[in-house]
C-alpha cells in the first residue's frame, strides 16, 4: 500500500517536472503545396508517406500551405520562372524531435531534381544545423519549391522568422542546381559533391570576389571532370558569393534559435532519467 501511494506521488511529480509544451507533436510541422492540400487523393498519398516515414501522428501536428504565390515571389527573381496554383505539389514534414544532426530524406519516386544533400547544404546555408525533413509529392515534380516550405515550416516550429535576404540566398542555391541538372544533364550527386567543396573553400577563406569564386569552381570542376558550361559556372558563382554575402544576418537567425535548434540533452531535463530514478526509488522502497 505505501509503495503505492509512493508511486502516484512521483508520477504527479513527473507531472509537475515535465516541461510545459513538452509535445512530440509540438515540434512536427507539416508543409503542404497548395495543389496538394486541395486535392484529398494527393494529400492523402503525401500523409501516408509521412506516416510511414516519419512515424508521427499526422493529425496532431501543425500545418501549413505553400501558395504559388509565395513560391513565386522567389522564384520569379530568381529564375523568372512562375507557377500557377496547380503546380505546387511538393511537400514536406519538418521533425525537431530528430535533431542530433541536419538530416533529409527525400522521396525519390516522386522528386526527380533535388537531392537530399542538396536540401541540406541550402539549409546549412540558411544557418539550419538541426531536425529531420522528409519531402515528397502526389505526382513528379523538381521538388525546389519544397525549399520555401521547409524553412516556413522551421519559423513555424521555433517561432524565428528566417531573414528575407538569407532565404533568398538558400532558395537561389536550389534553383541554381535545378536549373544546371536540367540544362547539363549533370549528375545531381556529382553536382551536389562540386557545390559543397566550393562552399566549403570559400567560407573557409572568406571569399567574396566574384571572379576568385568562378576560379575556384573551375579548378573543382577540371579536377573532377565535371561536365557544365561556363554560364553554369558563372550562376552558381554568383549563388554562393550571395550566400557569402548574406553571412551576417545568418550569424544572426543562428543565435536566434541556437537553444531550440541545439541538442535536447542541452537544457538538462532527461524524461528517460527521471523514470529510471523514480523505477529504483519505488523498487527500494
Amino acid at each position: 500500500m505505501r509503495k503505492t501511494t509512493v508511486l502516484v506521488l512521483a508520477l504527479i511529480l513527473v507531472g509537475m517536472l515535465i516541461p510545459a509544451g513538452f509535445s512530440t507533436d509540438s515540434n512536427v510541422v507539416i508543409t503542404y503545396g497548395e495543389t496538394t492540400y486541395s486535392n484529398s487523393d494527393y494529400k492523402s498519398f503525401v500523409d501516408n508517406f509521412f506516416v510511414n516515414q516519419a512515424n508521427v501522428d499526422i493529425n496532431n501536428v501543425g500545418v501549413k500551405t505553400i501558395s504559388a504565390n509565395q513560391v513565386n515571389q522567389i522564384s520569379g527573381g530568381i529564375t523568372g520562372k512562375y507557377y500557377n496554383s496547380n503546380q505546387i505539389l511538393s511537400s514536406a514534414l519538418v521533425d525537431l524531435n530528430d535533431n542530433a544532426d541536419l538530416k533529409v530524406s527525400v522521396d525519390k519516386s516522386k522528386i526527380t531534381t533535388i537531392t537530399g544533400d542538396m536540401y541540406i547544404s541550402a539549409l546549412k546555408s540558411a544557418g539550419i544545423t538541426k531536425g529531420h525533413v522528409y519531402v515528397t509529392s502526389p505526382v513528379q515534380a523538381t521538388g525546389e519549391s519544397a525549399l520555401a516550405g521547409i524553412m516556413n515550416s522551421y519559423e513555424e516550429v521555433t517561432d524565428v522568422e528566417i531573414p528575407d535576404s538569407v532565404k533568398e540566398a538558400a532558395n537561389d542555391e536550389i534553383y541554381t542546381e535545378a536549373e544546371i541538372v536540367e540544362n547539363s544533364g549533370v549528375d545531381a550527386n556529382e553536382l551536389s559533391d562540386l557545390v559543397n567543396q566550393v562552399k566549403d573553400e570559400v567560407s573557409a577563406d572568406n571569399v567574396t570576389d566574384h571572379d576568385t569564386i568562378v576560379n575556384i569552381i573551375n579548378n573543382y570542376v577540371e579536377n573532377n571532370n565535371v561536365n557544365i558550361t561556363n554560364v553554369d559556372i558563372e550562376n552558381l558563382a554568383d549563388s554562393i558569393e550571395q550566400v557569402q554575402n548574406v553571412q551576417g544576418d545568418v550569424n544572426y537567425y543562428k543565435d536566434q534559435v541556437g537553444d531550440i535548434l541545439g541538442n535536447s540533452s542541452a537544457s538538462g531535463f532527461s524524461l528517460d532519467g527521471l523514470l529510471d530514478w523514480i523505477k529504483s526509488f519505488v523498487n527500494g522502497i
